[in-house]
């Protein structure tokens, strides 16, 4: 008998594998690292056109974790009410300019409004392509949320990669156009394409309130608990290695360099590890390897086999967040934004808050003893990561 069905083609196949709503969120997630790391390299010109010291810029920074802070349960509670696809556009467009803005800021009293208003719109952002991220995941029925922080990873190494050659040869507001432009053509290009998750119904729309179970801010914790070192190794892995080492400032940055690389990688190649081996077996095999990976970098008694510590350590980090968001985005019972707005905020600061509480320890004990401690918050990540199975999509809890 002949096979009279149609014939199916690579474009069409690729199309239902990777959807342009797909895409889209991708590039959400690779223009928002885009501008964030095109942001760090420029701290040190904006400390110094502003005439800040370290405490006052140290105060800055604190005010864009504040503003993060207070903005991201907010982001959470109208993804709830709206959907994710409304917020993540608004917020990205506002986010776009905001080097352009900070790149004509003269006075303190500006400063603090425009890197509140970064701090809380970058953050907003993030909840929301998060909230997408994980509708998309339930759309297609297999993991995204990998791939998507390994483009957060690309756009911040772009970012930051880039920002010192256009910071030497065209200046700060030179610099500050690029980067509003790329990130608007980003934005522009996934803005028709953006998975639409909104709820139609108003009777269906979920106040907008905290959730009193346990669950969702035990999974909050988790993130906090795996972002802790990544916090740590991003701001004091090349402090440690001049310090304790000696090293050369050529040496000691391909301590970030290298941790960065191998996190990028391996979250490209996270949503198939955790198709095939669940989410629960990757993150515990992500967790060990972390471990170990901050265990050889803290008793190295090199500084290039510490690099291989922070390298091995980025294997190991990579995937643990993306999977922690796929767990608070499908927790039975509790709307993803608001679940994930938890998550975001208590994992955040721990890339925000947490490593100026380990420059001050590390200033009476080490840094030696602080990377060899980290482990003990990965334990409890360990003991909990039977939770992962709610980021499996054929759990039947959600």
């Amino acid at each position: 008998m002949t096979n009279l069905s149609p014939k199916i083609t690579l474009h069409q196949r690729l199309k239902t594998a990777f959807p342009p709503s797909r895409l889209a969120v991708a590039l959400l997630f690779l223009m928002n690292g885009y501008i964030f790391g095109s942001w760090a390299p420029r701290i040190p010109e904006f400390a110094t056109r502003l005439g800040f010291d370290s405490a006052q810029m140290g105060l800055m920074i604190l005010i864009f974790g504040i503003g993060s802070v207070l903005f991201m349960p907010l982001s959470g509670a109208l993804c709830a009410r709206f959907g994710s696809a409304i917020i993540v556009k608004v917020s990205a467009l506002a986010v776009v300019p905001v080097l352009f803005l900070i790149s004509l800021v003269q006075h303190e009293i500006v400063a603090v409004i425009v890197l509140f208003y970064f701090g809380g719109f970058i953050a907003a952002m993030d909840v929301a392509m998060n909230a997408n991220a994980v509708a998309m995941e339930k759309s297609l029925r297999c993991a995204v949320m990998s791939s998507c922080h390994a483009f957060w990873s690309l756009g911040g190494l772009l970012g930051a990669g880039s920002a010192g050659y256009l910071l030497t040869h065209i200046g700060s507001v030179g610099h500050g156009v690029i980067v509003s432009v790329v990130a608007g053509l980003l934005v522009a290009f996934a803005w028709s394409r953006i998975l639409e998750d909104k709820i139609s119904e108003a009777s269906e729309r979920p106040k907008l309130s905290l959730p009193r179970q346990p669950l969702p801010w035990l999974i909050g914790v988790l993130a906090l608990f795996s972002m802790i070192p990544e916090g740590a190794i991003m701001d004091w892995s090349s402090y440690y290695l001049r310090q304790d080492y000696g090293a050369s400032v050529e040496t000691a940055s391909f301590t970030f360099a290298a941790f960065s690389l191998t996190m990028a990688m391996m979250r490209f190649a996270g949503d198939s590890v955790r198709d095939r081996f669940g989410a629960v077996n990757t993150l515990r095999a992500c967790t060990l390897v972390a471990i170990t990976g901050l265990l050889i970098a803290a008793f190295a008694p090199t500084p290039w086999l510490a690099i291989a510590g922070f390298a091995v350590c980025g294997i190991g980090i990579s995937n643990m967040a993306p999977i922690i968001f796929s767990m608070a985005g499908n927790v039975p019972g509790v709307v993803p934004s608001v679940s994930l707005s938890i998550t975001t905020s208590l994992g955040y600061s721990g890339t925000l808050v947490a490593p100026s509480l380990i420059g001050w320890i590390a200033k009476f004990h080490g840094f030696a003893l602080v990377f060899a401690c980290l482990p003990l918050l990965l334990l409890v990540v360990l003991v909990f990561s039977k939770l992962a199975r709610f980021a499996d999509h054929n759990h039947g809890g959600h």
